[in-house]
């Protein structure tokens, strides 16, 4: 990075919010993914954190006039590889935006800066009988701006939808520098294409988000969380579809195999019944005075599908304990084999048996360990692969594995994504599901917005 570019963004930051040193820069060579940049190739040049829209779209333009990649990144939570530098590139940190600027209980909306974190904002909106459901993983650390970049999902998926269900408008600079406002303030909004879609699960690539509307919905007045514990896991995949079809519709509906029970069992010490083939967690939420019946609807059907053991939370720190052991999901295997590598192929939910068959098959084939967690609730299978990167022997049978993995989700009527992103880890899958012509399509997209090519080069469509 030439001294003088240094110097400008310097000028506009603030030299207290511009970072050039070694130690500093190689922070964003990772991010949460198995993807790690070349150090020697792919160190950031520096990285810049902006407190205003003003000061993004500066950055934007003196990048744009200079060709200078930008990587636009929040909290670096991102689990397909979409934050990390590429040669020195400008890292755009975005977590000093971080102001909630508005909630506005009449029209039931939030407005807020692309650096809130996403529990902040939910915890904020509750404290007055409100709620933004959406809950990714990273929900006490992600920021708003990674989620709506990302299109993230959660546990509450399957009731509520995922992030793109609730914004309702953003204000972003593009590559160029122009800044634009996309939807509004309104629920209902048909004027011109739907930009603001276009840009939630953009990855960085298009634009950078500088400001967040999100509709609310009214907080739901209770809820009742259970446990489900079956001796085979094509049991449990079997009465996700049956609850649903059933017409009841979970607020959270998990499974987790029993590679995760054990582990799970063995770390957080939770009661999870380590012989157990799988375990269903699910919770329902509403009117307080239907929650019983429709927890004893689903205990039924438990039960005929071969539920050897059921417990239903009595108390909130009963409900807590039940939520923690799923929430230590991904710790706990981590303890197994220094490298997880979490897929999140989804499938349609009569799918989801036959999904879960091949990546068992595909595992046994490869001779590597295949942990499967799931938002089963609407299809969207982890497949958490725990290998060691430094053995190039087994990292080459992963790499198969994972082509199957993927090859096999498509032919089941399945998503490459469901909540992570394509990002670099997957780039090179796209068109399994797009199709040459469908990415072309993407790419003409890109090249329109981004002639340059300057936000996050590489993410999606590959180097």
């Amino acid at each position: 990075m030439r001294p003088e570019i240094i110097q400008k963004l310097s000028e506009i930051v603030g030299k207290d919010n511009l970072y050039t040193e070694l130690e500093d820069l190689y922070c964003y060579t990772y991010d949460a993914s198995f993807v790690k940049a070349d150090f020697k190739k792919d160190l950031a040049g520096v990285a810049v954190y902006p407190s205003n829209t003003e000061e993004v779209v500066q950055i934007i333009k003196l990048a744009n006039q200079e060709m200078i990649p930008v990587v636009p990144r929040g909290a670096g939570t991102n689990v397909s590889g979409g934050t990390i530098s590429v040669g020195d590139c400008i890292i755009l940190v975005l977590k000093r935006m971080n102001k909630i600027l508005e909630i506005d209980g009449k029209n039931l909306i939030a407005v807020v800066e692309p650096g809130v974190i996403t529990g902040q904002l939910q915890c904020e909106v509750e404290r007055i009988g409100l709620f933004y459901p959406p809950d990714p993983a990273s929900q006490a650390f992600s920021t708003m701006g990674g989620n709506v970049a990302e299109c993230a999902g959660g546990p509450r998926g399957v009731k509520y939808g995922v992030t793109r269900d609730y914004v309702i408008g953003l204000e972003v600079v593009l590559p160029t520098g122009e800044v634009i406002n996309t939807g509004g303030r309104t629920i209902k909004n048909v004027t011109g294409y739907d930009m603001t879609k276009l840009f939630t699960g953009s990855e960085g690539t298009l634009c950078v988000i500088t400001k967040i509307i999100v509709k609310l919905i009214p907080l739901p007045e209770a809820k009742s969380t259970m446990m489900a514990v079956f001796p085979e896991i094509v049991q449990a995949c079997e009465t996700v579809s049956e609850i649903i079809a059933t017409g009841l519709v979970p607020c959270s509906l998990e499974l987790l195999d029993n590679i995760y029970i054990r582990n799970i069992e063995e770390y957080a010490k939770v009661g999870l019944p380590t012989e157990a083939g799988a375990v269903l967690l699910i919770e329902v939420d509403g009117d307080s005075e239907i929650l019983a019946k429709q927890i004893g609807k689903i205990e039924k059907i438990c039960s005929r599908l071969g539920a050897v053991q059921i417990r239903v939370a009595k108390t909130k720190e009963e409900a807590e304990e039940l939520w923690r052991a799923r929430r230590s999901a991904f710790a706990a295997v981590s303890r197994l084999r220094p490298t997880i590598i979490g897929e999140d192929a989804t499938v349609p939910r009569s799918s989801i048996p036959a999904a879960v068959n091949r990546i068992q098959e595909i595992a046994t084939k490869y001779n590597i360990i295949v942990a499967i967690l799931g938002h089963a609730g609407d299809g969207n299978l982890h497949a958490t692969i725990l290998t060691d990167e430094t053995d190039q022997e087994e990292m080459a049978r992963v790499e198969k594995a994972i082509d199957e993995i993927f090859i096999a989700t498509v032919e089941l009527g399945g998503s490459l994504s469901g909540e992570h992103g394509i990002g670099r880890a997957k780039s090179k899958f796209i068109t399994i599901q797009t199709g040459e012509a469908g990415l072309e399509v993407q790419r003409q997209i890109k090249q329109a917005l981004d002639p340059n090519n300057i936000l996050n080069p590489g993410v999606m469509f590959g180097a």
